[in-house]
């Protein structure tokens, strides 16, 4: 763990204890297995070489202050296994993510049609309308043309008595006003006709885009899903390789840590998540019985009510950011070389420890933050609080 001691703290049914240096001796043994998997992943780099280049999470790192430690060297079978499972994972996560895109496309396609249905029925309302008070105007207008006067003075001239011209002058008003209420609704119906149009090529136009991007995420995700199922083939043929005690290595052991809910919306989805432990991880797994990285975490939060997708590149633009080091329970920390290739979250539950669903063959567990659930840690994101 960076900048930090050498032994771990853990919650024992409440308690805090603090272990004693065999812990250093076993995360030093752990380093010394990755070296002997890197060594082992040079035999296989030309066959991995045609496989879709993605940097996958690292195993999760066995229980320090439970497990026993791990054997001093691992086979090239499970470290083959291990990077398989890890590209089909980023692989798996892309999927989630073109998904995700697509939804949104959808929805926006949906949108769109809506509003161009509205701005339809406006234009036809507009036409409507348009029509009532143009003949308003053609009525008032044509009498104009065929004699009558509209003015006082015409009144004054033409009436028999002071009387009769304040009827016509009462008169004449009213139709002055009629003629401009006329008027000023036949220039609104205009307008709105007008703006009616506007909106209609707009909808059209977003339409029109929303589906031929959701036609093209229909085609990655296809291809995706087609690249994601030939990689879990080999990678279930290389499980299929691998020895009772190689599988029982890849899956550690049991952990029966207690937790303790810090309480808040953060604390309630760790919890949430800690009692998924020893359920199996599953490529889009979204529960309840298996999961994948991002579905144990959207999983986890819709049970206090927050809504995720299901992609941890997706999760990544959720909450607000929070600083190496000073995560909370419920924090989801992010792996992946830049925002773009983001491939794994896992989620902090305090006393530097985090849970996740790290890759196939593993159950649901926890490991040492932020390491324990990959090398290439990014960042980390407040969801709530």
């Amino acid at each position: 763990m960076r900048g930090g001691s050498t032994c771990q703290w853990l919650i024992r049914s409440g308690i805090s204890q603090v272990l004693g240096c065999k812990g250093e001796v076993r995360h030093m043994a752990s380093h010394r297995i990755r070296r002997t998997v890197r060594a082992g992943l040079s035999i296989t780099a030309a066959t991995a070489a045609v496989l879709f280049s993605v940097p996958g999470p690292a195993l999760a790192v066995p229980l320090v202050y439970q497990q026993p430690p791990p054997p001093e060297n691992a086979s090239d079978a499970l470290a083959r296994y291990q990077q398989l499972s890890q590209q089909a994972e980023a692989v798996s996560e892309q999927l989630n993510a073109a998904q995700v895109d697509l939804d949104a496309k959808n929805a926006a396609l949906a949108q769109a049609n809506q509003d161009l249905a509205a701005a339809n029925a406006a234009k036809s309302q507009a036409a409507a309308d348009e029509e009532a008070y143009r003949g308003q105007v053609d009525k008032l207008t044509n009498a104009s043309f065929q004699g009558a006067s509209f003015n006082k003075l015409s009144a004054l001239l033409t009436g028999d008595s002071a009387d009769d011209f304040l009827e016509r002058a009462s008169a004449l008003g009213v139709l002055a006003a009629d003629n401009e209420e006329a008027l000023s609704k036949l220039a609104a119906a205009y307008n709105q006709a007008a703006d009616a149009e506007k909106k209609a090529k707009d909808a059209q136009k977003r339409a029109t885009d929303a589906q031929a991007a959701a036609q093209q995420l229909i085609d990655q995700v296809a291809r995706t899903k087609t690249d994601l199922d030939a990689q879990i083939e080999q990678v279930k043929a290389q499980y299929d390789e691998l020895s009772g005690a190689e599988k029982d290595t890849l899956r550690g052991g049991t952990d029966n840590t207690v937790y303790l809910d810090p309480g808040g919306k953060g604390g309630a989805a760790a919890k949430a998540a800690m009692d998924q432990r020893g359920k199996m991880y599953k490529w889009g797994g979204v529960g309840p019985t298996v999961f994948d990285c991002s579905g144990l975490t959207m999983w986890a939060y819709a049970k206090v009510g927050v809504q995720l997708p299901h992609s941890s590149k997706s999760q990544y633009g959720y909450g607000k950011a929070v600083a190496y080091g000073q995560w909370q329970a419920g924090d989801l920390l992010f792996y992946g070389s830049s925002a773009g290739s983001i491939h794994h979250v896992a989620m902090y539950v305090g006393n530097g420890m985090l849970v996740h669903a790290s890759t196939d063959g593993v159950p649901v567990k926890t490991a040492p933050a932020p390491d324990g659930a990959g090398g290439d840690y990014l960042g980390a994101r407040r969801i709530v609080g």
